[in-house]
């Protein structure tokens, strides 16, 4: 009974900050073991007995014995809060959806709420995940970008049924607009491009507005053929001309754009703008619903008259709000101007936020799964939150997670030992049979120390080597001692004299130099180093993850 006294108030300790709560304790040893309310007297006593013994532990002496007395006090038992995304309106059987990125580069961790969303209603409706590669603007197409997207996606655990580049599908394009320039939708303006956007602000009609379709039909080939310049000639969809946003005013269908492209060279030269080739699309590849963010809001109401003119059925839309993310740098044009010049080492360089960048990290990608699905789909704005994400990688890691030691800034300490010593720890603190690191550590040894810490230790204080001994330091040296420390002591990290060396890279820019014991030293992938924080390894390189 002793013992289970002494767990219990080491637990409720351990759970509550470092404070046990006698009356919290009594009621868990009651509903234990019933019998003890015979003795509530001694009960209280032997309670308060070891109260106020671990109340007076430091929070490290504390979890010193949490982690190599009681590893199972480490496990809770939680109930997993079950989170799920709205119902979709409007489903009848299966649904078709997309996922529409820009090849610009590869995807950010903006991207993956866009992809995971469209992912997650897929797989509980069933149906097709449409990746389509909108790459009609062919001045701001990174060419890896074909390749590093659907990278992303696999890495995400996002199941892409089918892939759609708009680049192939220029002649398809052509031919809708052939069709809707006939119709009278759509008319081509010349040379007065600054004159229409003028008279638009003012609901004015530019007078091609109401000319023949068969003269904006020859405009249109001419344009095709090549007659015209950039800037010369624009297709323009037919809206309503008084629209109170002049945005949705008749707005630009086609232009010139005379860049060459990655994959179809200088064959085309006239390139459907996003509004047009996405509401075309959207018919042709029968989407049933379209999930995207609020900043859409204006397209949508844009496309929606591609769908009216041509009789089509509008998808079901959805704009989630506007995710701010804080101290994160995803744009684009930043990142390219970056890795040209040399400040960043590519697109996976871990500070920015690209998905590469994140993997290289070491997140696990169902995080990202698991936040966004929390996240659901609120029309409000909101600010994405570092701290919620890493508590619920933390979540997802942990237990498979090996425990090891690294020494940051490290320094040679002599350590006084007559007699040899065994260094003896879990692999994981919360599993028994996860395996031990051992070393055995000769007399008038050497261990490596954080520089930082050897001058905050007094002369002649006692502190506890981690896992290995106690001991007191005189003078630049530590000698060892076999003396069990009454009350709070100091616990420090150390390493082997053998061990490796390694550089552990942050996302602030900073780096951390030190030694990390030998059995991590051909450890690839995410581990936790004691009392610093979850690192991805990768040889003599490690990258933080977080805390």
């Amino acid at each position: 009974m002793q013992q289970e006294i002494r767990k219990q108030v080491i637990k409720n300790a351990y759970m509550h900050g470092g404070k046990a709560d006698i009356s919290s304790v009594v009621g868990k040893l009651i509903s234990i073991n019933p019998d003890a309310k015979k003795d509530m007297k001694t009960l209280m006593g032997t309670i308060r007995k070891y109260v106020d013994e671990v109340n007076a532990m430091g929070a490290d002496q504390l979890e010193e014995i949490v982690n190599t007395e009681y590893p199972d006090i480490l496990i809770k038992e939680k109930k997993e809060e079950r989170h799920e995304l709205p119902d979709l309106p409007g489903v009848n059987g299966s649904v078709v959806m997309r996922m529409a990125p820009s090849p610009s580069g590869p995807l950010h961790i903006g991207h993956s709420r866009m992809a995971i969303l469209n992912d997650e209603y897929v797989k509980r409706y069933g149906g097709k995940l449409i990746l389509r590669i909108e790459d009609t603007n062919p001045g701001n197409i990174d060419p890896d970008a074909y390749t590093m997207i659907p990278e992303d996606l696999k890495w995400l655990g996002v199941d892409v049924t089918e892939t759609v580049i708009q680049s192939s599908r220029m002649e398809f394009y052509y031919s809708e607009a052939k069709r809707m320039i006939s119709e009278g939708y759509m008319y081509v303006i010349e040379e007065n491009q600054q004159e229409f956007h003028d008279l638009k602000l003012k609901k004015v009609p530019v007078k091609e507005r109401d000319a023949d379709p068969s003269v904006n039909l020859e405009k249109f080939d001419k344009m095709i053929s090549g007659h015209y310049s950039e800037g010369e000639a624009a297709v323009v969809m037919k809206t309503d001309i008084n629209h109170p946003n002049p945005s949705i005013r008749d707005w630009i269908a086609f232009r010139i754009n005379t860049t060459e492209h990655p994959l179809t060279g200088s064959k085309y030269s006239v390139y459907p703008t996003m509004n047009f080739s996405v509401s075309v699309d959207d018919h042709y590849l029968g989407l049933t619903h379209v999930i995207r963010g609020i900043d859409h809001l204006v397209n949508t109401e844009k496309q929606k008259y591609v769908f009216m003119y041509n009789n089509w059925k509008i998808p079901e839309y959805f704009h989630y709000g506007f995710i701010t993310i804080p101290d994160t740098i995803l744009k684009t044009t930043i990142i390219k101007e970056g890795i040209k010049s040399g400040k960043y080492s590519g697109w996976d360089d871990i500070r920015l936020g690209t998905l590469k960048a994140l993997k290289k990290r070491g997140y696990n990608p169902e995080t990202f799964r698991k936040y966004w699905v929390r996240s659901g789909m609120n029309k409000s704005n909101a600010t994405f939150s570092w701290e919620i994400f890493d508590s619920m990688d933390r979540e997802i890691i942990d237990y498979n997670t090996e425990r090891y030691s690294f020494v940051p800034h490290p320094e040679l300490i002599s350590l006084q030992n007559a007699e040899p010593l065994k260094s003896h720890a879990l692999l994981h603190p919360q599993r028994p049979d996860s395996g031990f690191r051992e070393y055995s550590i000769p007399a008038q040894a050497s261990v490596y120390f954080p520089g930082d810490e050897i001058d905050k230790i007094n002369e002649g204080e006692v502190i506890r080597l981690k896992d290995l001994c106690v001991a007191v330091k005189k003078g630049n040296k530590l000698v060892y001692s076999n003396i069990e420390p009454e009350g709070r002591v100091k616990i420090i990290q150390w390493a082997p004299e053998n061990s490796g060396d390694i550089q552990i890279f942050h996302p602030d820019g900073n780096i951390d130099k030190g030694k990390l014991e030998p059995l991590a030293t051909e450890k690839r992938g995410v581990v936790q180093l004691e009392r610093y924080g979850y690192v991805n390894l990768d040889g003599k390189n490690g990258y933080f993850l977080h805390k």
